[in-house]
């Protein structure tokens, strides 16, 4: 089936230029030049795989938009900046963005980084585990994809289970953020490792974790987080 591509972004030539890279490589690509439009779309039409949203854009820029998107779809999500402000924004404030690429770029990079994202979901959905990984007060469900909590199924992005799953497949055992994006995100992600942070963040959010008192994870400051369920 097909994979179908949102490129959102008001600049004319660059939208033009994103989408007929991705078309070269067979992907079916949808366009719109703003944010509002972007968080409409999806809430009417949910049948895309991933979004190239801009980080500034009229009506409702991309952070906005994303922030919008992240209360009814966990779509992937890939947003350009064009500044370096802009990425600690994205990072502080992001609600789930898979990865980002900063201006100018090779639109062959941006159709890479596509690929990639795409890529772990598929080798995520690939692997599968006979057994759900059962502790105290958590059972994580790898085959049918669920985390129940306190009896209570908790809903998670992809991404979120993929980054809980890597965590408690190997209790006790402490990960560096750069471990974890080699599991989570993969070798050939480029961003700053500080997305990590914002990950684990909403999904101990999810969780109803702690950073603090943690149930689940735990933070080793200066090195990395470890479950220790």
């Amino acid at each position: 089936m097909d994979q179908r591509i949102l490129v959102v972004d008001d600049e004319p030539e660059i939208r033009r230029l994103v989408a007929s890279y991705l078309i070269d490589d067979d992907f079916v690509v949808e366009q719109l030049d703003n944010g509002r439009a972007a968080v409409e779309r999806m809430r009417h039409q949910p049948s895309i795989d991933l979004i190239v949203l801009d980080v500034r854009m009229p009506e409702l820029d991309g952070i906005e938009a994303l922030r919008e998107l992240r209360r009814f779809s966990d779509v992937h999500v890939i947003m350009l900046t064009a500044a370096a402000e802009e990425v600690d924004r994205l990072i502080g404030l992001s609600v789930g963005a898979d990865d980002y690429v900063t201006k100018p770029f090779s639109p062959r990079e941006v159709v890479a980084r596509v690929k990639a994202v795409l890529r772990r979901t598929r080798t995520a959905s690939a692997q599968q585990l006979s057994e759900p990984l059962r502790y105290p007060g958590i059972t994580v469900d790898i085959d049918r994809h669920e985390i129940v909590v306190d009896d209570e199924v908790v809903a998670l992005s992809a991404l979120q289970f993929n980054l809980l799953k890597a965590l408690a497949e190997s209790p006790g055992r402490v990960f560096t953020r750069q471990q974890l994006i080699d599991r989570v995100w993969g070798r050939d992600f480029y961003g700053d490792e500080r997305i990590v942070d914002v990950h684990v963040g909403n999904l101990r959010k999810a969780l109803g974790d702690s950073a603090t008192q943690p149930r689940f994870i735990e933070t080793l400051r200066g090195v990395g987080y470890r479950f220790v369920a």
